[in-house]
């Protein structure tokens, strides 16, 4: 299949172009400038420039594919989170770009349309596990986006094409931006999840991330959770962090002062989502290679521990 990727240089399609490649699709991805268009060629993808706010730009870009995944984000940095302002590249590239890109979907005849989006739009649930059905959260503006998204590639598949939904779990991976800024507030001896140490959190390695857009290519129109199949406590996720880079205990910032600082966003960060994977493991050739991030940060914490020994 040839398809078309927006996020082509991120922290989730970076692997997924690598993966797209192995398995022997033909890629194409949109670079923003020289660089990204370097790297890209270089995994074996073909680059092409091209401003996804721009439609005839995104029509130019669209002739000719199969399919296109959407994966382009603009998550701010964790100290600019609480500001709505600093979402708003975020927003567009989950509404307007998106939209965009639909468009030129079904003016070339694109059959298969796949968005990221995330598990974060669900509510506080408890202990009780989490699939599809559960009705997602509209009261929190900053999830609104994601669900307009949604609605759009659904409305994309009603009109007879193939509207795929991935709902990512909390990103972590060896090169993310997340991972730097998670060690920095551990080594102040505090958490990176914070919230009830009892309530859940669900979370996705990057390369699984990438692993499941390339198993939905083949999976029926849907929504489907990408997430690991052990949802862990923050108090276990604390831990498990630690114990990977050889941590002191962590302090869990409790909801209460999230939620003073950070508003009716909060909400969603500090709840307790325990999500199942079941549906895309039962539509697709897809499992996580690290079932929790008990495993995934061990890894993460080992191949950086060998690159940092082998600089020196």
């Amino acid at each position: 299949m040839k398809v078309l990727l927006t996020g082509a240089t991120g922290a989730i399609g970076t692997p997924a172009v690598a993966q797209l490649v192995a398995a022997g699709h033909e890629v194409r991805g949109i670079a923003r400038d020289e660089h990204k268009a370097s790297q890209l060629s270089a995994a074996g993808a073909e680059p092409v420039r091209a401003d996804v706010f721009d439609a005839a730009a995104v029509g130019r870009a669209v002739a000719g594919v199969d399919g296109i995944l959407h994966l382009a984000t603009n998550v701010p940095p964790m100290a600019k989170m609480a500001l709505s302002s600093a979402w708003r590249t975020h927003n567009r590239l989950r509404t307007q770009a998106t939209k965009l890109l639909i468009d030129a979907a079904r003016a070339h005849d694109v059959s298969l349309f796949v968005k990221e989006s995330i598990t974060y739009t669900y509510p506080d649930c408890g202990d009780r596990w989490i699939d599809e059905t559960v009705t997602p959260l509209e009261d929190v503006k900053l999830l609104r986006p994601a669900l307009e998204g949604e609605r759009m590639v659904a409305r994309f598949g009603a009109d007879g094409g193939r509207g795929v939904v991935l709902r990512f779990g909390a990103f972590y991976g060896p090169t993310a931006r997340g991972t730097d800024e998670a060690l920095r507030v551990a080594r102040m001896h505090v958490s990176p999840v914070p919230g009830d140490p009892e309530g859940y959190v669900s979370s996705i390695h990057v390369d699984d991330a990438a692993a499941a857009v390339v198993a939905v290519l083949d999976a029926p129109a849907g929504v489907y959770n990408c997430v690991d199949d052990e949802p862990l406590t923050r108090r276990e996720y604390a831990d498990a962090f630690a114990a990977a880079f050889d941590l002191p205990h962590l302090r869990i910032p409790p909801a209460g002062v999230m939620r003073a600082v950070g508003g009716s966003a909060s909400r969603a960060i500090t709840a307790s989502q325990r999500v199942s994977n079941a549906r895309l493991r039962g539509a697709a050739d897809w499992a996580p290679a690290y079932p929790s991030v008990r495993e995934g940060w061990a890894s993460i914490a080992a191949a950086r521990a060998h690159n940092e020994g082998a600089q020196h």
